[in-house]
């Protein structure tokens, strides 16, 4: 197939390609109960979700009876040590996704991931998964050193670099995904069905979609507009 708008397509990875929720709450209560905390329900880790471990356990921690930097200090690395052990216990992708990635693949796009979970953390969930061969190249929170995680722009640029240059466009569930994009000059697409921190409308995506069926057609959709065009050649200038 020729004549596809986007020679590449980036995607955040918690919320927007995987439902890895599951996973994340139980390494947040595993550390959580190693400072006697109560455990956290499903709903309020996913609420968590978006700017990396350390930032998830620091809301646990506040939302379970309040942050201190000592607990932090002794508790972070146990759960980083849990999470490890346990990344794709209850990891699943998200319904239509393998689908999605096929038509993509078909119409020779390029995919890539850009994520703020730590590299090795995404890079060994992906392997695990049996998915490693789809992406082009995955690019974590720490990839680009301190202060270069989304929203920065510098992850979605080096994904474009690093898939060759051309017309990109990136999926994502949270604002830093779609500030990232915006930053970079690219189009954006939110995920209605991930780890939304707040409603979907108010992220200000170039578009929305409730289910990967949607994907390819958006992403044709928004090829067509001229804001999309020009946001594209800037990227890749």
């Amino acid at each position: 197939m020729t004549n596809f708008p986007f020679d590449i397509v980036g995607f955040d990875l918690d919320g927007t390609l995987f439902d890895t929720s599951a996973d994340l709450a139980a390494a947040t209560n595993h550390a959580l109960a190693l400072a006697d905390r109560p455990a956290l329900s499903l709903d309020t880790v996913k609420s968590m979700l978006g700017r990396g471990a350390k930032h998830m356990l620091e809301q646990g921690l506040e939302a379970s009876g309040g942050y201190d930097a000592d607990t932090m200090a002794r508790v972070y690395p146990a759960l980083l040590d849990y999470y490890d052990a346990n990344l794709t216990r209850g990891t699943v992708a998200f319904p239509g996704l393998m689908a999605a990635l096929d038509e993509l693949d078909s119409r020779g796009v390029k995919i890539a991931i850009v994520t703020n979970k730590f590299e090795r953390f995404a890079v060994k969930l992906v392997a695990q998964l049996g998915l490693d061969h789809r992406f082009v190249c995955v690019i974590g929170g720490d990839t680009m050193g301190k202060g270069n995680a989304k929203p920065s722009a510098a992850p979605i640029l080096e994904m474009i670099a690093r898939c060759g240059g051309g017309h990109a466009a990136f999926v994502g569930d949270s604002i830093y995904d779609i500030l990232a994009a915006k930053n970079a000059g690219i189009p954006s697409i939110a995920v209605s069905f991930g780890f939304l921190m707040q409603p979907v409308e108010e992220l200000g995506a170039d578009a929305v979609i409730d289910s990967y069926g949607e994907l390819v057609p958006t992403l044709i959709r928004l090829g067509d507009t001229p804001s999309a065009t020009s946001s594209t050649n800037a990227a890749t200038a």
